[in-house]
């Protein structure tokens, strides 16, 4: 156990993560890098340049001391207040886990601290420290973490390493030379950040002849397999061909291979205490593998699970639909696969009337739910329709009690309601002086409220909002880079829910309400949102053979409308003269037939204008 060190990497969305993990795998000899970002397997990862899904993988360090002063002794002791002794020359076993660094990603970021005893906080030289650097780093100290300082690219020629190390030294109260300078480009500082890891980070703590408590912090479908769950084990000893029990689940199976995780799975006789890795056991319902569940043995089991990590809270929901209804359970198979691998997704049966059977979602943000339908598509061909994005609202009614509310259709009678909550954010955004007037007005259009603004170092400012979720779910991330030329970062967590005047938009067309098109919205905002999608919605839906009116109204109140005109035969080409009545006659029949045709007309609605909501500014 001693030779052992369990560490994460965490940062901001685009500070150089991965491509410090590659160096720190071939430093190490695990692996021969052949092009950038080994960790990042998935094509959506490859393609969008980022971090989606938390990788673990176990390096092999020998590790010696830096040449002793005169008189001094090889070891090296530890300069903090835990009485981890001394850390001698020899072979030390480093498991990583590379995280994700976008704010839509914080939940794989939170399961992979759970399993680590120390972190690497990777600041870019040419950005300084970001609003996402700051809430992972205030997540590893929670779990308390040994927080290691890198800067990154300090190769850029616009790297300003001084300045970045002054405002990680004011974050964390630490000594300048604990901070790292390194380029994960060009391998500067890769050998000091693998001894750092060495000195400064415990080794696990545990009792091998204790009963086995493994904490699984990870699961994945092999369609061959099936279900194998990551985990580290904190106390006890785990072999192949014992039999194990999922505490939470109370669910036994044989424990057929356990192993290590490289670049592939590596089979051992053995696990012990403080070791990460992996066991299949031949699991094929996706239900019965939880993320945070503890696993034991049959014979020696242990009474207690261990804590794990908090229960994810989705904070956008939206409905995923089939686009064929047969393909319904195909849909649901896919989304418990999907969510073997992101434990973060959340989903419950919902039918509706305009698109049939699907399911209710619940995202962690836009990203996450734009990835969730890429993957659908990609790994198990599923073409999905998406609703409009909408956050839960509590509907208090007249006699006091309380409903929760993820869908505008279920929203009961306008008559029947007291008052209706909303939930808020506290939203952090860390920009330059430069942009301050322009981030302002946004928030404030979006019915913020300024809560702290400081001066960090220099020239950055911090500036602290108190906004409804709703408002920023849709376009303010992308509005916010635009405005500030992607100065700007952002990051939120919840700050609980607070009363609000929503009203239900419906759109109506030729007088059927279409419930995927409905949404909740300030009362402000109504008129102006209902004229804006009917006007989208005349530019999308396609013309018929009748008239088609779009309407936008709230309860009984028609707020907006728009006309899709009809698509006209001349039935009059025929006609080379003749007398008056015989073209009134051929146009009463048209006439006749367009009513006729209206009374049992289906408006067909496009995938594209259920999204119209999305993009209406542009």
């Amino acid at each position: 156990m001693k030779n052992i060190r369990n560490f994460c990497i965490i940062a901001h969305i685009d500070h150089g993560k991965s491509t410090l993990a590659d160096r720190l795998l071939e430093c190490t000899n695990t692996i021969k890098v052949t092009e950038g970002q080994m960790l990042d397997d998935m094509d959506l990862e490859r393609e969008r340049g980022i971090t989606i899904k938390s990788h673990a993988i176990q390096m092999e360090y020998e590790y010696s001391p830096l040449p002793a002063p005169p008189g001094g002794s090889d070891t090296i002791r530890r300069t903090n207040s835990s009485p981890l002794g001394e850390v001698r020359k020899g072979l030390y076993t480093l498991n990583l886990i590379d995280t994700p660094g976008h704010v839509d990603f914080s939940y794989e970021v939170s399961r992979s601290i759970a399993a680590c005893e120390g972190a690497l906080l990777v600041v870019d030289a040419t950005q300084g420290v970001q609003a996402q650097t700051i809430s992972n780093l205030y997540m590893a100290i929670d779990n308390n973490l040994e927080i290691i300082p890198v800067v990154n690219k300090c190769d850029m020629p616009n790297a300003m390493p001084e300045e970045v190390t002054d405002e990680i030294v004011d974050l964390l109260g630490c000594d300048p030379s604990e901070v790292i300078l390194a380029s994960g480009k060009t391998g500067q500082g890769v050998d000091d950040i693998l001894r750092a890891v060495v000195e400064r980070i415990p080794h696990p703590v545990g009792n091998e002849d204790a009963p086995l408590q493994a904490l699984i912090f990870d699961s994945v479908f092999n369609s061959y397999r099936g279900i194998i769950a990551y985990f580290k084990i904190v106390n006890g000893v785990m072999r192949p061909g014992e039999k194990v029990r999922f505490i939470n689940t109370k669910k036994e199976y044989l424990a057929e291979e356990v192993g290590v995780l490289k670049m592939d799975m590596i089979p051992r006789k053995e696990l012990r205490t403080g070791d990460v890795g992996y066991i299949v056991s031949g699991i094929k319902n996706a239900v019965e593998v939880k993320v945070g569940d503890t696993i034991t043995t049959v014979q020696n089991p242990s009474d207690t699970a261990i804590d794990g990590f908090e229960e994810v809270k989705p904070m956008v929901f939206a409905g995923v639909y089939p686009i064929e209804a047969e393909d319904y359970e195909n849909l649901r198979t896919s989304l418990e696969k999907l969510q073997l691998n992101d434990a973060s997704l959340s989903f419950q049966h919902e039918s509706s009337a305009a698109l049939g059977f699907g399911f209710r979602c619940g995202f962690l943000g836009l990203l996450h739910m734009e990835i969730v339908q890429e993957r659908l598509d990609r790994e198990f061909n599923m073409n999905v329709i998406t609703t409009l994005p909408n956050v839960s609202y509590m509907i208090y009614d007249k006699h006091g009690n309380a409903q929760e509310v993820h869908n505008p259709s279920s929203m009961p009678d306008p008559t029947l309601i007291e008052h209706v909550e909303e939930p808020y954010i506290h939203a952090t955004i860390i920009t330059t002086a430069t942009y301050i007037g322009p981030i302002m007005t946004l928030c404030l259009g979006k019915r913020g409220e300024l809560v702290k603004q400081e001066f960090i170092t220099g020239n950055r400012v911090e500036i602290q909002f108190l906004m409804p979720l709703g408002e920023i779910v849709i376009d303010f991330y992308d509005k916010l880079k635009s405005i500030s030329r992607g100065y700007a970062s952002f990051d939120y967590h919840s700050a609980g829910f607070r009363p609000s005047k929503l009203v239900k938009l419906d759109i109506l067309l030729n007088g059927e309400s279409v419930d995927a098109l409905s949404t909740l919205t300030h009362v402000d905002n109504a008129v102006t949102l209902g004229r804006r999608m009917c006007e989208r919605l005349k530019d999308l839906l396609p013309r018929q053979q009748f008239d088609i009116a779009i309407q936008a109204a709230i309860g009984g109140k028609i707020i907006a409308r728009e006309t899709v005109k009809q698509v006209r035969k001349d039935v009059l080409a025929k006609c080379y003269g003749g007398d008056v009545s015989r073209k009134r006659k051929l146009l009463e029949k048209q006439k006749a037939g367009k009513k006729r045709m209206k009374q049992i007309g289906n408006v067909q609605v496009p995938q594209k204008a259920f999204l119209a909501v999305l993009k209406l500014d542009e």
